[in-house]
């Protein structure tokens, strides 16, 4: 985030959240982790400049103005380390709508 644009809301920069809290938990591994600092910056009063900030710059990773990005885009949240379990495909796949086919249709 710029300083600029904290100088200019007229904002003590002790009164922003990612000033008071561990700055690690920005740049965190664990989704859960990566969730809370989400949270911490919704009341930010100068989120919106940071994420306009950290876009601008495309930065890297971490959570910006209450985003987490990775390799410069917003994405909706991280996976967690490992792969993702068999079952998860299959709960989804089965949850899925079944869309008749052609010849489905013609059959009946």
């Amino acid at each position: 985030m710029r300083t600029s644009a904290v100088r200019q809301a007229g904002i003590d920069e002790a009164e922003l959240p990612c000033r008071s809290e561990d700055p690690e938990l920005y740049f965190a591994e664990s989704p859960s982790d990566v969730e809370l600092a989400k949270a911490i910056c919704q009341a930010c009063p100068v989120r919106a400049e940071c994420l306009a900030g950290a876009l601008e710059r495309r930065e890297p990773w971490g959570v910006w103005g209450g985003e987490l990005f990775l390799s410069g885009v917003v994405i909706p949240r991280k996976r967690p380390r490992g792969r993702p379990r068999k079952n998860e495909g299959l709960e989804a796949a089965s949850a899925a709508p079944v869309v008749p086919t052609r010849a489905a249709i013609t059959a009946a």
